[in-house]
């Protein structure tokens, strides 16, 4: 009778370290599966009770067949614990699998829903609320630009302000758009699309350059007399600017 009380001793060590699980079992967010390790646990603490009985009376039984009767159903007793423990085990893993996939979930969810908010974005000193499609579609534009893809830059720019007129970059992406064309010396173009700069965009940072640009074109298509008289309109709407001073010298030559 002796040799049963190590795995006894080991039943109840199991017993223990798995006791524990039945205070915690409120985190779990499966209700489903917290439930379904409740009432295993449940069951092992009652053949647990039921095993420490069978063992006392195990030691005062002096009937060797009662006796051994008594040990048979003890390793019974044994082997459905370790069953249990086994349906606990599989319970526990399918609830860390289940919060391993809601945290992947929520993960994703916010990613998405990142997409679809504006984002802050600073556009020529000022802070911007953007759209993150805006940001990759003028990005992608200037990327090109500055790859001298000009053709492939303006047709991205011509299509960025047509889908993002009211985006704080629509008014560097118009004038982007002049440069790309000025660029293939597609000069009528240019001047057509920094007409909107200077028009549509007045209040701009763009706005000064943009005249600049115009006067450059009509400069490339000796069309002296349009030159001057865009020059001039830049240094009398923008007579602190830069490109003001750069129109005085350009006006100086033309004469």
């Amino acid at each position: 009778m002796k040799l049963s009380q190590p795995r006894l001793a080991a039943a109840w060590l199991v017993l223990a370290a798995w006791i524990p699980l039945h205070a915690n079992a409120g985190v779990f967010d499966d209700d489903e599966a917290r439930r379904a390790i409740v009432a295993v646990q449940g069951k092992v603490e009652a053949m647990s009770r039921d095993l420490n009985a069978l063992s006392a009376r195990i030691d005062t039984k002096s009937d060797k067949s009662a006796s051994l009767d008594m040990l048979n159903q003890h390793e019974e007793t044994m082997q459905e614990i370790a069953h249990l423990l086994g349906q606990i085990e599989e319970l526990k893993n399918e609830v860390e699998t289940a919060q391993k996939n809601q945290k992947t979930l929520y993960a994703d969810l916010d990613a998405r829903i990142r997409k679809l908010e504006p984002q802050q974005q600073i556009v020529d000193g000022k802070a911007a609320a953007v759209m993150p499609s805006e940001k990759q579609s003028y990005d992608a534009a200037r990327n090109l630009f500055k790859s001298g893809d000009y053709e492939g830059a303006a047709d991205a720019f011509a299509d960025f302000v047509k889908r993002y007129p009211s985006s704080a970059y629509a008014p560097n992406a118009q004038h982007w758009l002049g440069n790309a064309y000025y660029a293939q010396s597609d000069y009528k173009r240019a001047i057509a699309a920094q007409e909107v700069v200077a028009t549509t965009y007045k209040g701009s940072a763009e706005a000064p350059d943009a005249l600049l640009n115009i006067a450059s074109s009509y400069i490339e298509l000796k069309d002296r007399k349009a030159a001057r008289k865009t020059l001039q309109q830049l240094i009398k709407t923008f007579p602190a600017s830069s490109e003001a001073q750069a129109a005085k010298g350009r006006l100086a030559a033309l004469k």
